[in-house]
C-alpha cells in the first residue's frame, strides 16, 4: 500500500499492474510497450525500480529498456546516473541492447553532459556492439561541443565503414563537427555531396562560419540558402544576425530584421537575443535597448546581452540601470550577470559599489570562477587598491596565466612598472598578452629601449608577435628614431605574416616618419587597403616631419576626396606642415575654416600651431594679436612658441614678455629660460643672460645638457656636449679637427653668439666644437661607408651654428643628414636644409 500511495498521479493504477503490463507477455507484441512510460517523477521511477528489483524482473530486457528510457525522460543528472545503473546491470546479466545505449547516449546529450556521451561511446566499442544511425548524430555533436577532433573523426571513419553515408542526421552532425573546429574543407565537401540538404544542412554551416570568425561567408552561404529556395529558421537567422553584429553592418542587419518580420519567422528568445546584441554591437543602443524593453520574457542570456554590451562600450550607468530592473524582475544574476557589473564599477571607479559587488559574489559562490575573481582584482586595482587585489590574488587557490597579466596590467596601468615587472618575471608561462601588456606598460612610461630590449627577450624565448607586440614595438622605434630598427621591426611584420591593419600599419607609418624616413613612411601608407582618418594624419604628419607642406595639403585633399573626415589631430598636422614650410596664406585658410567647412572647432593647441606659423614668418605682432583674441586662455606651449619667434628675429623685449607668461604658467618649464638667455646672449646682453641664468640656480635648476643618439650598425650612440667618455672620442676629436678646417677653408665662420658664457672668443670657438650633434655627426663619418646617410637625434633645439654646420657637411662630405631635435626634423642634402632655415 505504501508504494501504491507514490502514485498518486496515476490513482487509477496499481503498482502490480503497472510492471506486470511491461513484464507480461502480449499477444501482438510480446513484451510491449506498457505503463511505465506514463511515470515522469524521478522518484516514481526510482521506487518502481527498487519494486523491479524486489520482483526480479529486471531480467527482462524490455522492462529495463522502459527503466532506462524512463529515467532519460527526467533528464537530469541523478536521474541519468540510475539509469547507467540499470545500463550496467543489464551489462553483466548479457542482456544490453544499442537501444538501451542509445537512449543514454541521447539523455547525456540532452542534458549537455558531453563528456559522459563520449564516455559510453567508446564503452560502447568495446563491449563489440556496432552503433548505428541513432548513435552517430549524439557522439559527433558531442565532439564538437568538446572540441575532441580526434574522437570525431574516429566516428566519422566507423560510420564510412558501416555505410552510414547517406543518412542525412549524421551528414549534418558532420556539418556541424567540422564547421565548429573550423575545418570548413571538411564541412564543405561533405555539404557539396549531399544529395538532399535540408535547413539544418544550411543553418549548421552558417553557424560554424559565424562561429569562427567568417561572418563573411556567413552572409554569402545565407544568400545561396534564399536563392535555393530553402526557408531559414528562427535558428538560421539568430546566426545570420549574428554575422552582421560581427561585421558592425546595421544596414544589413535591419534588412535582415525586415526579413524575419516578412517572412513570419518566430522571434524565439535566442532570435531576439541576436537582434539586441546585433543592435547594440553596430552602435544602435537606442534600437537595442526598445527591443529589449518590448520583450515579454527575458531570460538571463538576454539580460546578459544587454548588460555585456553596455558593459563593453564604457556606458557604466547604464549597465547598473539594468542590473536593478533585473533585481527587480526577480532574475537572479550568474556570472556572467557580474563580470559586466564588476566591469561597470571598475569603469566608474566605485569602491563602495565594487565592494557589494565582491561581497555578492563571495555570498553566492561565484569567486568559484576564476573570470569572475580576475574581475574583481582588476576593480580593486582600477579603483587604486592594489594592496586588496594583490590579496585576493595570493588567495586563488589555482592561478591562471589571465589571473597573473591582471596583476602585472593592474600595477603598469597604477604606473608601478618595478611591481609590474617583478609580477612578470615570476611568471613561468607567459602567454601573449602577458608580453604585450608588459612592452605596452614600458612604451606609456617612455621606457623605449627597455621596451625594445623586452621585445628581443620575446623573440628569445619562442614567442611570435602578434599585431599588439608590433605596434608597441613600432611606437618604441619611432620615439627611438632608430631607423635600421624600424626595418627590422617592419621585416618581422612580413616574416610572421602579421595582417597589417590600419592600426598596425598606422603605427608603422608614423615610426618610419619619426625615425626620418618619409619615403618609406608613404610607401607603408600607398599599400594600406583600408585608410582610416589616423592613417591619413600620420601620412600627413610624415610629411610635416619633413618640412613637405604641398605634400601635406596633397594628402589632405586626397582623404577629402576619399570621404574621410579630419579631426583635431589632423589640423595639428595640417597646419604643422604650412608652418614649418612658411605657407602663411595656405595655414590660415585652413585655420579659418577648420570649423565652418569640416566641424573641427579650434583648439588651443591649434592657435599654438598659428602663432608659431605667423611667428617664424616673421609676422611676430600677428601673433601677439592672435593669442589676445583667442577665445581660451593662452597655455605655456603658445607663448613658448612666440618666445621662440622671437629668439630668431631678435625680438627682444616681447621675448621677455613672453618668457615671463611661460615661467608663470609653466615654472618647470627650464628650457624656457634657457631659451631667453640665448635670445639676450645673441644680442650681448651679459647682465641679462647672468640675470636669468642666477634665477636658474637660486631655484636649483640646472641647464639641460645637450644630448644626441645615432644609430650605427643597429646599436644606438650617445653624445653630451663637453663629454669625452664615449670610447672613439680620440677619433672623433680628429674628425672634428678636419671638418673644420674644410669648413674653414670654403669659408665658414663659426656663429659665436650660441655659445651662452662670458668668455674669451678661443674658449667660445671650442665649446661650439663639441656641441653633441656635431660630435655625433663626426662619429657617423668615421663608423659608417661613403654616402651612407647619418642620423641624429638630439633631445634640444638645434642651435643655429650647428645647423649651418651640417648643411656645411652634407655639402663637403657629399652625405645625407637627418637630424631631429625636439622641434622638427632636418634633412640636410648638398648644403641646403629641408626647412629652408626656417626652423
Amino acid at each position: 500500500m505504501a508504494a501504491a500511495n507514490l502514485l498518486r498521479p496515476f490513482p487509477h493504477v496499481s503498482i502490480g499492474r503497472l510492471v506486470e503490463d511491461d513484464i507480461q507477455p502480449k499477444k501482438k507484441d510480446n513484451l510491449g510497450i506498457g505503463s511505465l512510460k506514463l511515470l515522469k517523477n524521478f522518484r516514481e521511477i526510482k521506487h518502481t525500480h527498487g519494486w523491479m528489483v524486489k520482483m526480479n524482473h529486471t531480467r527482462v530486457p524490455s522492462a529495463i529498456t522502459q527503466l532506462i528510457s524512463a529515467y532519460v525522460e527526467v533528464g537530469n543528472f541523478r536521474s541519468l546516473n540510475y539509469a547507467r545503473k540499470a545500463l550496467e546491470l543489464s551489462l553483466e546479466e548479457g542482456m544490453s541492447t544499442l537501444f538501451m545505449w542509445n537512449s543514454l547516449i541521447r539523455g547525456y546529450s540532452s542534458a549537455s553532459i558531453n563528456e559522459e556521451v563520449i564516455s559510453m561511446y567508446l564503452q560502447l566499442l568495446e563491449e563489440g556492439i556496432t552503433p548505428d544511425q541513432f548513435t552517430f548524430p549524439f557522439v559527433i555533436r558531442a565532439s564538437a561541443k568538446l572540441r575532441s577532433f580526434n574522437v570525431g573523426v574516429q566516428a566519422h571513419a566507423s560510420l564510412l565503414k558501416i555505410g552510414l553515408t547517406t543518412d542525412i542526421f549524421i551528414l549534418n552532425s558532420l556539418i556541424y563537427f567540422y564547421s565548429e573546429l573550423g575545418e570548413f574543407d571538411s564541412a564543405r565537401k561533405i555539404f557539396d555531396g549531399m544529395l538532399d540538404r535540408n535547413v539544418v544542412s544550411w543553418t549548421s554551416l552558417i553557424c560554424g562560419y559565424t562561429h569562427q570568425e567568417q561572418p563573411d561567408e556567413a552572409i554569402s552561404l545565407f544568400n545561396q540558402m534564399v536563392n535555393y529556395k530553402v526557408e531559414p529558421n528562427s535558428v538560421t537567422m539568430a546566426c545570420v544576425i549574428s554575422a552582421c553584429a560581427k561585421l558592425r553592418d546595421l544596414n544589413l542587419g535591419e534588412k535582415l530584421f525586415a526579413y524575419i518580420s516578412k517572412m513570419r519567422i518566430k522571434l524565439s528568445p535566442t532570435l531576439a537575443n541576436s537582434l539586441v546584441d546585433m543592435y547594440m554591437k553596430c552602435g544602435a543602443t537606442d534600437k537595442a535597448r526598445r527591443m529589449f524593453d518590448e520583450c515579454e520574457e527575458k531570460n538571463l542570456v538576454l539580460w546578459n546581452t544587454v548588460l555585456s554590451n553596455y558593459s563593453r562600450q564604457g556606458m557604466a550607468n547604464d549597465v547598473l540601470d539594468v542590473l536593478h530592473q533585473m533585481l527587480s524582475s526577480g532574475m537572479v544574476p550568474d556570472r556572467v550577470t557580474l563580470l559586466a557589473v564588476a566591469s561597470a564599477c571598475t569603469q566608474l571607479s566605485d569602491l563602495v559599489l565594487g565592494r557589494q559587488c565582491h561581497a555578492y559574489i563571495i555570498r553566492k559562490g561565484f569567486n568559484i570562477w576564476d573570470a569572475v575573481t580576475n574581475s574583481v582584482i582588476d576593480m580593486y586595482m582600477k579603483c587604486n587598491r592594489p594592496e586588496i587585489a594583490l590579496s585576493i590574488f595570493k588567495r586563488m587557490e589555482q592561478k591562471t596565466v589571465v589571473s597573473w597579466n591582471t596583476i602585472i596590467a593592474g600595477f603598469a596601468e597604477n604606473g608601478d612598472l618595478d611591481s609590474a615587472r617583478d609580477f612578470f618575471n615570476m611568471l613561468v608561462e607567459k602567454d601573449h598578452i602577458s608580453w604585450n601588456t608588459m612592452i605596452g606598460a614600458l612604451v606609456q612610461e617612455s621606457r623605449f629601449e627597455d621596451a625594445v630590449s623586452l621585445f628581443q627577450e620575446m623573440q628569445s624565448a619562442g614567442m611570435k608577435p602578434d599585431r599588439v607586440t608590433l605596434v608597441s614595438v613600432a611606437s618604441a622605434c619611432g620615439y627611438l628614431g632608430a631607423l635600421d630598427l624600424a626595418k627590422w621591426v617592419h621585416a618581422c611584420v612580413d616574416k610572421n605574416k602579421i595582417p597589417c591593419d590600419v592600426r598596425l600599419g598606422t603605427a608603422l607609418v608614423d615610426m618610419y616618419a619619426r625615425c626620418g624616413d618619409p619615403k618609406s613612411s608613404l610607401q607603408v601608407f600607398c599599400r594600406m587597403k583600408e585608410k582610416d582618418v589616423s592613417a591619413w594624419t600620420a601620412a600627413i604628419g610624415s610629411k610635416a616631419m619633413e618640412g613637405n607642406g604641398r605634400g601635406a595639403i596633397q594628402l589632405f585633399d586626397a582623404m577629402i576626396k576619399q570621404g574621410v573626415r579630419p579631426d583635431e589631430v589632423t589640423f595639428v598636422g595640417l597646419l604643422t606642415a604650412c608652418s614649418h614650410s612658411g605657407l602663411v596664406e595656405e595655414g590660415q585658410m585652413y585655420f579659418r575654416c577648420m570649423e565652418s567647412k569640416y566641424g573641427v572647432t579650434p583648439q588651443i593647441v591649434h592657435y599654438g600651431c598659428m602663432v608659431d606659423l605667423l611667428g617664424r614668418a616673421g609676422l611676430i605682432e600677428a601673433a601677439k594679436l592672435l593669442i589676445e583674441s583667442m577665445p581660451m586662455q593662452p597655455n605655456d606651449v603658445v607663448w613658448g612658441a612666440l618666445l621662440a619667434a622671437c629668439r630668431v628675429h631678435k625680438n627682444v623685449e616681447l621675448a621677455d614678455y613672453a618668457a615671463q607668461q611661460v615661467i608663470e604658467l609653466a615654472p618647470e618649464r627650464t628650457g624656457i629660460r634657457v631659451l631667453l638667455s640665448n635670445v639676450f646672449a645673441s644680442e650681448g646682453r651679459w647682465d641679462d643672460v647672468a640675470r636669468v641664468r642666477l634665477s636658474l640656480k637660486d631655484k636649483g635648476i640646472r641647464k639641460l645638457p645637450g644630448s644626441s643618439l645615432t644609430e650605427v650598425n643597429g646599436l644606438m650612440h650617445e653624445f653630451t656636449s663637453g663629454d669625452k667618455s664615449h670610447p672613439q672620442m680620440s677619433q672623433v676629436a680628429r674628425m672634428l679637427d678636419e671638418i673644420g678646417e674644410k669648413l674653414r677653408k670654403i669659408g665658414h665662420v663659426p656663429d659665436l653668439t650660441n655659445v651662452l658664457l662670458d668668455v674669451d672668443e678661443v674658449e667660445k670657438e671650442h665649446l661650439l666644437s663639441r656641441h653633441s650633434e656635431k660630435l655625433a655627426m663626426a662619429f657617423g663619418l668615421i663608423s659608417t661607408g661613403a654616402g651612407a646617410p647619418i642620423r641624429v637625434i638630439k633631445n634640444l633645439r638645434i642651435c643655429s651654428d650647428c645647423h649651418s654646420f651640417a648643411k656645411l657637411v652634407s655639402q663637403v662630405y657629399e652625405r645625407e643628414i637627418v637630424i631631429r631635435d625636439n622641434n622638427r626634423f632636418h634633412f640636410f642634402r648638398l648644403g641646403s636644409c629641408s626647412c629652408k632655415d626656417y626652423w
